[in-house]
């Protein structure tokens, strides 16, 4: 008896039953929507913080501030407290907020681009765990030509000492890894902003093209007005 065209019918009988218990599975599963392996735009978009909410790359949670947080404008500083530039701007940003003491903060983000830098801004993130945050800023902006060559910045810590700083103390922390953090935070995003010399400004999200006095003014203030509106 020839079995061969037994064995192919069975086996052909076995595939359109498979197919049929196929068929009626899918038609029985439901629908289930699959997430996408990419997330969607909407999902990825971060503001570069156009805003003040202190979010983004121009601002973090951690970055020193002056002025009232509910500000409606926010001038974001980039500054090196080694740099020459930066002191002499420090007046001028002070003016501007004295004129608008209620619509305008000053937030600042460290870039460390001078020999001597790194070590000033530790004192600095020292003296903001001590409450004299703007004062000590003062103090070594305004002793900078004394230490700004100075590989151990001895004159920004007697500078700060001055200005009350508890030195030992400060000495105890500075090496701290929240200060570590902050550092590094700052300077990765300086480096995704783009930030190639101090001072760059940005206010509420819009950076300062032409570096000056008169033009921070006027940016801040067409800011103001804009939120006023």
């Amino acid at each position: 008896m020839n079995r061969k065209p037994l064995v192919l019918g069975l086996t052909a009988l076995v595939l359109i039953i498979v197919a049929l218990a196929v068929f009626y599975f899918v038609r029985a599963t439901p629908d289930v929507p699959q997430r996408a392996a990419h997330p969607t735009p909407a999902e990825t978009t971060t503001q570069r913080n156009n805003d003040t909410t202190g979010q983004g790359q121009l601002t973090r949670f951690h970055s020193p501030s002056i002025g009232p947080r509910t500000a409606p404008v926010t001038i974001v500083e980039f500054f090196d407290p080694s740099c020459e530039a930066c002191r002499a701007f420090y007046p001028e940003v002070k003016r501007i907020m004295a004129d608008y003491p209620e619509s305008v903060r000053l937030v600042l983000r460290y870039v460390l681009f001078h020999r001597g830098s790194e070590e000033v801004t530790r004192i600095l993130e020292t003296a903001r765990r001590q409450d004299l945050y703007e004062p000590v800023l003062e103090a070594v902006l305004l002793a900078q030509p004394a230490w700004h060559d100075d590989p151990q910045v001895i004159a920004a810590w007697e500078a700060a000492a001055a200005a009350g700083l508890d030195v030992e103390r400060a000495r105890a922390e500075m090496m701290d890894s929240s200060i570590d953090a902050v550092l590094e935070t700052d300077m990765n995003d300086a480096k995704a902003v783009g930030i190639r010399g101090t001072p760059t400004f940005f206010v509420n999200g819009t950076e300062l093209r032409r570096l000056g006095p008169a033009p921070l003014r006027a940016l801040v203030e067409e800011k103001i007005e804009q939120v006023a509106e």
